[in-house]
């Protein structure tokens, strides 16, 4: 009677096995490409990489640690410093620069692309240098906010055309790549700020917070419009901000207290979007690292 049943549940469990689907395996790539400015390049990280010197890569960048954790071997990285939208289609000229456009790495077999582009296009090393200029005089005010008024937002607003024509690009000319746009790593608390550490007033903190919400709710929405998957590493990094200890940021302040550029990513932060990034690819949520 034992064996009965146990042949029984054997057969059970079989049919079972059968009739449920099985989940699917997180999808493999084999040609990568890397799209982007300088928060996707790590300039100063070491080590940079040599092609071109002049456009300030990382193999310690976000899209190096990708490629590692995802094991592909053919990844192309053709990020570059100081990169606009219109540096996809064109060839970006001086230093930073290269003689190449970024879109030329695309190819019909590439099947993953990851691109961060658009801060450069609303003026952000502008942006940074006038608003820390304008805080000595006005530590505890807002001039910076005085300054441009609802500009950044506009700047915002007609860059969105520019991402779409970015992603239409890559769709062109790699049509079964999978697409990823990543935002940008929170590079100010939201309220308070650590003046003269990081020279931006008290009151101007939240409005320039507010703008590079408005910067990475733009990539999301065009990233969905061209179906394509967003990942926004900015809700990933409160408290890793200029303003952290150096010990927690991961993104430095106008005196970095790492190897990183002022006001860029360190290694840590590209380690952790990396790590973002492949778990969307993955199918699975981060909210620490």
């Amino acid at each position: 009677m034992t064996r009965r049943v146990t042949v029984v549940s054997l057969l059970t469990a079989l049919f079972a096995a059968l009739l449920v689907p099985h989940a699917s395996a997180a999808p493999t790539y084999r040609n990568y490409v890397s799209l982007g400015d300088s928060f996707v390049s790590g300039p100063f990280i070491p080590l940079q990489r040599l092609d071109p010197l002049s456009c300030f890569k990382s193999t310690q960048n976000y899209p190096s640690v990708l490629a590692k954790r995802l094991g592909i071997a053919n990844f192309t990285d053709i990020s570059c410093g100081g990169a606009q939208t219109e540096d996809m289609a064109g060839v970006q000229s001086g230093i930073p620069g290269q003689s190449v456009t970024q879109f030329s790495a695309l190819k019909p077999d590439t099947d993953l692309v990851t691109v961060s582009i658009g801060g450069n296009d609303i003026g952000f090393s502008d942006i940074i240098l006038t608003c820390a200029g304008k805080s000595i005089s006005d530590p505890n005010g807002a001039p910076c906010k005085a300054n441009f008024g609802d500009s950044l937002g506009q700047r915002v607003d007609a860059t969105a055309s520019k991402v779409a024509a970015v992603l239409q690009g890559i769709k062109q000319r790699s049509p079964k790549a999978k697409i990823v746009v990543v935002g940008y790593l929170r590079i100010l608390p939201s309220s308070g700020g650590c003046w003269p550490i990081v020279p931006i007033a008290k009151g101007d903190v939240p409005f320039l917070d507010n703008v590079q919400q408005q910067l990475n709710g733009m990539l999301g929405a065009q990233a969905k419009a061209a179906g394509a998957t967003f990942v926004n590493p900015y809700d990933i990094s409160s408290g890793r901000d200029t303003c952290a200890a150096p010990w927690d940021k991961w993104v430095e302040g106008i005196i970095p207290t790492s190897l990183a550029f002022p006001v860029h990513p360190n290694a840590k932060g590209m380690a952790a979007v990396g790590k973002q990034v492949a778990a969307a690819l993955a199918g699975t949520e981060l909210s620490g690292v």
